[in-house]
């Protein structure tokens, strides 16, 4: 029997805007906190956007490479997306009262310490990554075939991603994730405050 080859409409994936309840963490402002997930919104309404007009476009036939807008909303959902979910990684591991490191002869500990040397070596070096010039990201990722453990800098949410890794650590270094607080040039003293608010609980439940 032959199949059809007409275009249909179907209902794309609209993802929810997650709740975060942050509030009192040391050296970042409720103020600051507020405005960036007003910022995180913005990307979630972009990717259920971007998903209703391509699901639209795909019904109407015009999912091809003749198509400028088709392709690109799908070359800008990439960035949308990682947007979305880059900051929801940051958020959920933030919480007032964090411990300074994470709990000796915990999973994370002992994965930082064989990946890195010493907790306090990757605390070193992934601060170091934090204060490369550029705006981005600085993530702590699993390799899921050796679990070995690995700092990445990541330029524009989807750029510098390594495939099918896993984020455990997530930092926004983008400078709307701390001016209200700091000076543009006062990246470092927010870099020590975000170590300041570490859930490291949350990073090592995300630890395989």
């Amino acid at each position: 029997m032959p199949t059809s080859t007409t275009p249909r409409t179907f209902a794309p994936k609209v993802y929810p805007e997650q709740p975060f309840l942050l509030h009192g963490l040391e050296g970042i402002s409720d103020a600051q906190i507020q405005e960036h997930l007003t910022l995180y919104a913005g990307y979630v309404k972009q990717v259920n956007l971007l998903n209703e007009e391509l699901a639209a476009l795909m019904g109407r036939g015009q999912s091809a490479v003749k198509s400028p807008e088709f392709m690109d909303l799908s070359r800008h959902l990439g960035f949308e997306y990682n947007g979305m979910r880059l900051h929801e990684h940051y958020f959920s591991n933030l919480c007032a009262g964090a411990e300074p490191k994470p709990s000796s002869g915990s999973g994370l500990a002992t994965a930082l310490a064989e990946s890195f040397g010493s907790v306090d070596q990757w605390m070193a070096a992934f601060q170091a990554v934090g204060a490369t010039r550029g705006v981005g990201w600085v993530a702590l990722f699993q390799d899921p075939v050796t679990s070995w453990l690995t700092n990445h800098w990541i330029t524009l949410h989807h750029d510098g991603v390594p495939v099918g890794f896993k984020p455990l650590l997530v930092m926004d270094v983008w400078e709307h994730a701390f001016v209200r607080d700091y000076k543009a040039t006062e990246r470092g003293k927010y870099i020590e405050a975000f170590f300041r608010n570490i859930d490291w609980k949350a990073v090592d439940r995300r630890l395989e």
